[in-house]
C-alpha cells in the first residue's frame, strides 16, 4: 500500500502501556473454546450488539478506565504500525465523509483505540484475544496492534493491505451503526431463534466486508493507495477467516447453522462486490437472495 499522501488521523486514542484488566459490563464477546486458529474466529467484526450497555456519544477526551488518566484523541506514540493504522483510519474518514455528503448526510468518524492486553469499553472488557472489534455503545474501534503479527504468523494472512482490511471492516460496522442497520438488526435478533440470529449476523458481517471493498476502491481513486498484490492480500485474508475454513481447521467439520461471519467464498465475494462497484448501495446483503 502507498499511504504517503494520506494524513494521520486525529481520531486516535492510545491506551498502550496504561490499560489494565478492570471490570467491564457484559457486552464483550470472547472466543471461548475454539481450538485451531482461535485468534481469528471473531476477526473482522466483533459487533457485541446483543448486549450493549453504556455510551451513545463519542467524547473528545476519554478516561482510561484502569488509571483514570485522560487520554487525548490524536495524541499517540507514533511507531510504524500505529502511524499506518492512523492513516488507514483517516483514509476511511475521507471516503465515508464524501459518501455521506453525497447522500445528504454527515459522517462522524469513529475513534480508533490502540491498547495492549485488555481495556474497558462500553461493551464490557475488551480483550486482545478476541481480535479487533467495534463497539456501537461508544462508537470506537478497539485494536491491539500485536494482532497484525498473529494474522501473518498464525493465520497466513500477512501484508499491509490485509491489515488495512481489518480496520476498514470495523469502520464498516461503524457505518452500519450510523445509518441505523445495527439498531434494526439488534432488535430483530432478539426476537428470533439462535440459528436465525446467526444468519442475520452473517449478513451484517458480509456487508461490512463489502463496505471495506468500497473504501478500497474509492481511496485508490482519491489517493492511489493500491499497489500490486494488495487486492490478493485482502482476498486471502477474507478466505482465511471464513467460518467454514476456521471450523474445518479447528474441528474437522462445519456446522452451517453456527456460522456468524460467512464462508470464505462469501466473504471474498462481498469484498469484491464493494471493490468492483465502488458503490455502497450495492452492498445490501439483507435483500440479496443469495449470499
Amino acid at each position: 500500500m502507498n499511504l504517503d499522501s494520506v494524513n494521520e488521523s486525529a481520531d486516535i486514542e492510545d491506551r498502550r502501556g496504561r490499560t489494565g484488566r478492570g471490570i467491564g459490563g457484559g457486552g464483550r464477546l470472547g472466543i471461548g473454546s475454539l481450538l485451531l486458529a482461535a485468534v481469528a474466529y471473531f476477526v473482522f467484526g466483533i459487533s457485541p450488539s446483543t448486549t450493549l450497555t453504556g455510551l451513545s456519544t463519542v467524547q473528545s477526551m476519554s478516561a482510561d478506565s484502569s488509571t483514570g488518566t485522560a487520554v487525548s484523541k490524536g495524541t499517540y506514540t507514533k511507531d510504524q504500525q500505529a502511524v499506518f493504522s492512523s492513516k488507514v483510519l483517516q483514509s476511511t474518514k475521507e471516503v465515508w465523509s464524501s459518501e455521506f455528503a453525497a447522500a445528504g448526510g454527515q459522517y462522524k468518524a469513529p475513534t480508533l483505540v490502540l491498547y495492549d492486553g485488555v481495556t474497558r469499553t462500553a461493551c464490557g472488557t475488551g480483550d486482545a484475544a478476541t481480535g479487533p472489534f467495534y463497539c456501537p455503545g461508544d462508537q470506537k474501534i478497539y485494536l491491539d496492534l500485536s494482532f497484525f503479527q498473529q494474522m501473518s504468523k498464525q493465520m497466513g494472512a500477512g501484508g499491509d493491505f490485509a491489515q488495512a482490511y481489518v480496520i476498514a471492516h470495523e469502520v464498516g460496522h461503524h457505518v452500519q451503526n450510523q445509518i441505523g442497520i445495527e439498531e434494526k438488526v439488534s432488535a430483530r435478533r432478539s426476537r428470533v431463534s439462535e440459528a436465525e440470529g446467526n444468519a442475520l449476523s452473517v449478513r451484517v458481517e458480509l456487508q461490512a466486508d463489502c463496505f471495506a471493498g468500497v473504501w478500497a476502491a474509492k481511496a485508490d481513486v482519491n489517493s492511489h493507495i493500491l499497489q500490486q498484490g494488495d487486492i490478493e492480500e485482502g482476498l486471502n485474508a477474507a478466505h482465511q477467516i471464513g467460518d467454514d475454513y476456521l471450523q474445518k481447521q479447528g474441528q474437522g467439520y462445519v456446522v452451517p447453522d453456527s456460522f456468524t461471519h460467512g464462508t470464505s467464498a462469501q466473504r471474498m465475494r462481498w469484498f469484491k462486490q464493494g471493490l468492483q462497484t465502488a458503490d455502497w448501495k450495492q452492498c445490501d446483503t439483507f435483500r440479496a437472495a443469495s449470499l
